[in-house]
C-alpha cells in the first residue's frame, strides 16, 4: 500500500483504494469549485484524472481557488492542478485539455471511456450537453449548481434535480431538462438565497460575488460522492481485511488495480 493513502485504506480498506485506483474520472470546470473537487480525488486515490478548463489563472481567483497563487497567475488552471496532483499523487495518469467545454468542442473528450463525470462548469449550454452525453454513454454523472453570493457553507445537499429550490441556475437547468424529458440528475446544491453583491468588479462588470469557504464545500460534497458511489458499484465500500481473500469483489478490484498503468500525463 502507498504510505500517503495508509489512512485512507484503514477506514474504507484496501478493496476501496484498489477500486479508485483504477478508477478514470473526468472533472470539468477547474475553478472554485473544481478544483476542490480534484485535489480530493487525487487524495483519496484516483488513479486517472481528466481534467478540462480554458482559463488560466487570474488574481481574481486568489480568495477560494486551489490553483491560485500569487507564483501561479497566468498559468493554464489544467496545468497547475497537474502540478499539485503529481506532488501529491505521483503515479497518477493525468490529461488535461486546455479547452471550454461546448457542445462544438466536446468530441475532443472521450467521455465514454469514464467511470465518473464531474460537471463544475457554470453555463447552461455546457450542462446540458454533458447530461445529454453522460445519459447517452450510461457514465454517472454529479453536478454542481450555484455557490456564489452565498455565505453558508453546511447548506449544500445531495438530491435530485427536482428537489432544488432558491437556486437560480438550477431552476434554468431543471426547466430545460424537463422540455428534454429527463428525470432524475443528481446534483449538489445550496438551499441558501443568494445575496445580491454590494458591489461590481474594479472594471464596472456585474460578476458573481464568492467567497472562500462556500466553493470549497461544495467541492468537497461532490468529490466525496464521487468515491462513495464508485466503492458503492464495484462492491468494496468498507471490506473487512478479513474478508479480502474470499470476497469476490476485493479480487476483482486487486485485478483491475494491477492492470492500471502507473504514471503518465497528457495534454490535448
Amino acid at each position: 500500500m502507498e504510505k500517503e493513502f495508509q489512512r485512507t485504506a484503514m477506514l474504507l480498506g484496501n478493496p476501496a483504494l484498489n477500486t479508485l485506483l483504477a478508477s478514470k474520472v473526468c472533472v470539468v470546470g477547474i475553478g472554485g469549485v473544481g478544483g476542490f473537487v480534484v485535489e480530493t480525488l487525487a487524495r483519496s486515490g484516483v488513479g486517472e484524472l481528466h481534467l478540462v478548463d480554458s482559463d488560466r489563472v487570474d488574481a481574481t481567483n486568489l480568495n477560494r481557488q486551489l490553483v491560485a497563487l500569487h507564483s501561479t497567475i497566468g498559468q493554464y488552471k489544467v496545468d497547475v492542478a497537474q502540478q499539485r496532483i503529481l506532488d501529491i499523487h505521483p503515479k497518477c495518469i493525468i490529461k488535461t485539455y486546455k479547452m471550454f467545454y461546448l457542445p462544438e468542442t466536446a468530441d475532443a473528450v472521450d467521455l465514454s471511456k469514464m467511470d465518473y463525470v464531474v460537471d463544475c462548469v457554470d453555463t447552461v449550454k455546457a450542462k446540458i450537453h454533458l447530461i445529454k452525453q453522460c445519459r447517452l454513454l450510461g457514465v454517472p454523472l454529479i453536478c454542481s449548481m450555484g455557490a456564489a453570493n452565498k455565505m453558508d457553507p453546511t447548506a449544500f445537499r445531495v438530491d435530485d434535480i427536482e428537489k432544488t429550490t432558491m437556486d437560480p441556475l438550477a431552476k434554468v437547468i431543471r426547466k430545460k431538462l424537463r422540455q428534454l424529458g429527463f428525470r432524475g440528475q443528481k446534483v449538489v446544491w445550496s438551499p441558501e438565497p443568494p445575496l445580491a453583491p454590494l458591489s461590481t468588479s474594479d472594471d464596472g462588470q456585474s460578476l458573481p460575488a464568492s467567497n472562500a469557504f462556500v466553493p470549497p464545500a461544495a467541492g468537497l460534497v461532490i468529490a466525496s460522492e464521487v468515491v462513495k458511489d464508485l466503492l458503492r458499484k464495484n462492491h468494496t465500500y468498507r471490506i473487512p481485511p478479513e474478508e479480502e481473500a474470499n470476497n469476490p469483489y476485493a479480487r476483482e478490484a486487486a485485478a483491475k488495480a494491477g492492470k492500471w498503468t502507473q504514471g503518465g500525463t497528457e495534454n490535448a
